[in-house]
């Protein structure tokens, strides 16, 4: 198991292929992916030690807001990569890192360096 885990909240696999395209070139076999498509996948992954995760708002099971709330109270850097506007999240979350969709790989990749510190 690798010392960076990242987890990935797509319930479209091709967007996720995109996102996890954009990560493995950034970070290669270095990183451990963990990517889920529905909010009890994602639930189930929060509960584990995280180095960074990219939540999409809606996904299968519902909205990803409790996951993130729970992400931010454990100090796991995070950012919503979504197409749903930004004021659609609940003002708690307004600070966090919004990556809107279509995003460029460059921007996750930058995300993702950054959150794990090693640019």
């Amino acid at each position: 198991m690798s010392d960076i885990r990242i987890l990935i909240v797509e319930d479209d696999p091709f967007i996720a292929m995109d996102i996890e395209a954009a990560v493995a070139e950034q970070f290669g076999d270095s990183a451990e992916l963990i990517i889920v498509g529905s909010v009890a996948g994602a639930r189930l992954a929060a509960a584990s030690h995280l180095s960074c995760a990219l939540l999409d708002i809606d996904v299968v099971g519902g909205k990803t807001f409790d996951v993130a709330t729970s992400l931010l109270q454990s100090g796991t850097p995070f950012a919503f990569v979504s197409g749903s506007p930004p004021s659609d999240m609940p003002k708690s979350l307004r600070d966090v890192r919004f990556l809107r969709k279509p995003f460029s790989t460059r921007e996750i990749a930058s995300f993702v360096s950054s959150a794990i510190k090693l640019d």
